[in-house]
């Protein structure tokens, strides 16, 4: 299995914390050199192990904002 390379060129929010240490981020990443897109996934403290998430594109994001935007909580 190939070698999974990523950036973390910003990281935006940490939205939450595990007893573990681990945490839930929202983070900008380059994934394989490629251009960067918004990330939303579980970090260990030192980045160096992940769960699985959900990546997004600018387009994506701006339609989730919306839609969060209209959530009447």
């Amino acid at each position: 299995m190939a070698e999974l390379k990523y950036e973390i060129v910003e990281n935006i929010a940490v939205l939450s914390e595990g007893a573990k240490g681990w945490k839930k981020e929202l983070n900008l990443i380059s994934w394989n050199g490629r251009a960067p897109k918004y990330d939303l996934r579980d970090w260990s403290e030192d980045h160096t192990k992940m769960g699985k998430g959900v990546t997004l594109s600018s387009e994506e994001v701006q339609v989730l904002k919306k839609a969060l935007q209209e959530l009447t909580l």
